[in-house]
This record gives C-alpha cells, structure tokens and sequence, in this order.
C-alpha cells in the first residue's frame, strides 16, 4: 500500500550550512545563530531594565553580555567536549574550532549561571533576580540555535514509521526516514519558552516572584529537552551509553535541572512577592 505522503529530502531545500562564501573567507549559519542569539537577547534585556523595579542597571547589562558571551562559549564547547566527546580533551585543537559545530546547551548555561554570579557578586546584585531576568531571553539563542542545526543538516532524529508529512531523508543518515528533531526543539525550546516568559513578564506580575521566571525557563526547557529526546537520534558514539542506562545523555543532564527548575517555581509562588515600587510624585507647588 502507498504510503499517504512521501518523505522530504534534505537536500531538496536547497539548504547550505554556508551563509557567506568569499572564497577566502566563509560565515556559517550555525556562527550567524550565536551572533543573533545573542544580540536579540541584550536587545530585550535592555528593554526589560528599564521597567519599573529591575535588579540591575545599563552598565550591568553590559558587563554581564560580556561575561555572558564568554560564558556560552566556552561553557558550550567544554560541555560539549565533556559531556559528548571526551576524545576531544586528547587533541586540544579541536576545543577551539568553533565553526565545525559541538556545543552543549548544558554547558554553556553553566557558564553563564557563572558569569551572572560574577557580575551580581562583583556588583552587589540579586542573583537570583537577574537570572530571572536573563532567563526571559535565553529562548532567543536556543531558537536561532536549533535552526541553523536544521540548516546544517545535523543532529537529526530517530528513524521512524510515521507518516506524517514532515519525515526527513537527511544526507549522511542513511535512506530511512527520520523525525527533524531540530525543528522539534526549535519549536518547544525556542518558540514556546520564549512566547510563554516574554507574556509572563510584560503582561504580569512574574518578575517581582524572585526565581519564579528562572524556575519556568529551567523546568520547561528540561521537560521540552526530555520529551524531544525521544525523537532525536543519540549521539553515535553515545548510542550504547542511551541503550545500557535507558536514557540519552541528553535525558541524564535534563533531570536535575527539571529538579531545580521546580524547586525554584514553588519556592516563588509560596513566598510574598515584592513590592513593586510606586511612581515618583512631583513635589506640591508652593504660593
């Protein structure tokens, strides 16, 4: 029986993982991703600082998109290296060539948990207001993220018996269909966090509950992460470690922050919120 609809190809789309080709000099999509995560984030940060009652100034924000982006980077790549390739430790050229993909979402929010806790220490600040409030733009890098992993066609998904429409022949994955995983993580972990924290923040009273907004970020993208694993294809040279345990790698790491993802966003709603400051008044005119 003819199947109701035919897998895409890859390839068809005519996709390149090359933005820019100079000949000399090339930009990848996957590079360009990063840049505009990061930008769009210190963009809506800059916004969010300057409603009523944040935690941090402009000179703060600007510290911390440095640090931040140091953090990311380097947190990602060791993390990947950690988490992922371990090999990579044995060769430590390979830590530094950035545009040939690997970076680990974990690793890199560990790095810029560190880099706020630098700034808010170094500053004075309230750390966990200010991870609040860098939570909110964090979905922006994750979306940008997941979509030039669809571009690069990497990290794609299991093998499936769906028909569904969007099943994907992917190059160098062999000819069997498979679920875009990418584009699944794009959608939960991007699209969806940030819809959900961008309205949680401007059209209520969230940000004054400390830790609330980094509590839902942190469960969500664990609950969105545990869920698409089931759809993505594990890392080859982990697959064995995915078959032994039960779980991907992915799954491992997404556990304790759904653990601490939660525990934070109880401890908001239980607590009082703050009091959100009232608006200065002219002083009365005087005869």
């Amino acid at each position: 029986m003819a199947l109701p609809y035919q897998p895409l190809h890859w390839e068809d789309l005519g996709l390149s993982p090359i933005a820019v080709d100079l000949g000399f000099f090339t930009i990848k999509w996957y590079s360009l991703a990063y840049l505009a995560g990061i930008l769009l984030a210190y963009w809506h940060l800059l916004r969010m600082i300057r409603s009523p009652g944040a935690p941090l100034a402009q000179r703060h924000a600007d510290d911390l998109f440095f640090y931040a982006t140091l953090g990311v980077i380097l947190g990602g790549r060791l993390g990947y290296a950690t988490f992922y390739a371990p090999r990579m430790f044995a060769d430590p050229g390979e830590l530094v060539k950035l545009w040939e993909g690997g970076m680990s979402f974990h690793g890199g929010m560990i790095g810029t948990v560190l880099a706020i806790a630098w700034v808010s220490w170094r500053n004075k600040l309230n750390f966990v207001r200010m991870c609040d409030y860098i939570a909110v733009c964090v979905p922006f890098g994750l979306l940008f993220g997941r979509l030039a992993n669809f571009v690069n066609g990497e990290l794609w998904g299991r093998v499936t018996t769906s028909t569904v429409p969007w099943v994907m022949i992917f190059p160098g994955a062999g000819p069997q269909p498979r679920h875009p995983s990418q584009l699944y993580e794009a959608l939960l972990e991007g699209l969806v966090l940030a819809v959900l924290l961008i309205t949680l923040f401007w059209k209520t009273r969230a940000r004054w509950r400390p830790g609330l907004l980094v509590g839902l970020f942190t469960l969500g993208y664990g609950l969105s992460r545990f869920t698409v694993e089931y759809f993505r294809e594990p890392d080859a040279q982990l697959e064995e470690f995915a078959r032994s345990t039960g779980f991907s790698m992915g799954q491992w790491l997404t556990m304790p922050m759904m653990a601490v993802g939660l525990f934070f966003f109880i401890r908001a709603l239980v607590r009082p919120p703050l009091s959100a400051p009232k608006p200065a008044t002219a002083p009365a005119a005087t005869a």
